[in-house]
């Protein structure tokens, strides 16, 4: 076999995991009908499909296995491209809405009161 026919059987085996899909579409749609994928591996966990809205440019995003089943799900919705990687227009055209930083902060966010930081004797 060709190194062509075992991609493309490969490709035949790819099942796109309905609530991804499902939710990137509402995404696009909530979006004006368009947006950015950008896919990003991050380990054992899986690609990251990083949404850029079209219209407001607002960031979402979605986990999948393997990169195989990322590209499946573009692929299967309507107005949503792949970017290659991420660029100087599409860095500039992405927003980041307060509760993502929260969800980014992590523990942090709620916090009042900071522990003293481990490098201050350098810093003084």
């Amino acid at each position: 076999m060709s190194e062509d026919t075992v991609e493309k059987a490969a490709d035949a085996t790819v099942r796109t995991p309905g609530e991804v899909v499902g939710s990137i579409r509402r995404y696009v749609a909530k979006q004006g009908g368009s947006a950015t994928a950008v896919l990003q591996p991050v380990g054992d966990a899986g690609v990251r499909i990083t949404l850029v809205g079209g219209d407001s440019g607002i960031l979402g995003d979605r986990v999948v296995a393997d990169e195989a089943t990322a590209k499946a799900v573009v692929e299967a919705v309507d107005g949503l491209t792949l970017a290659d990687e991420w660029n100087r227009e599409l860095v500039s055209s992405a927003t980041v809405k307060p509760s993502h930083w929260r969800k980014m902060a992590g523990w942090v966010a709620h916090q009042h009161r900071f522990p003293k930081a481990r490098n201050s004797a350098i810093l003084d």
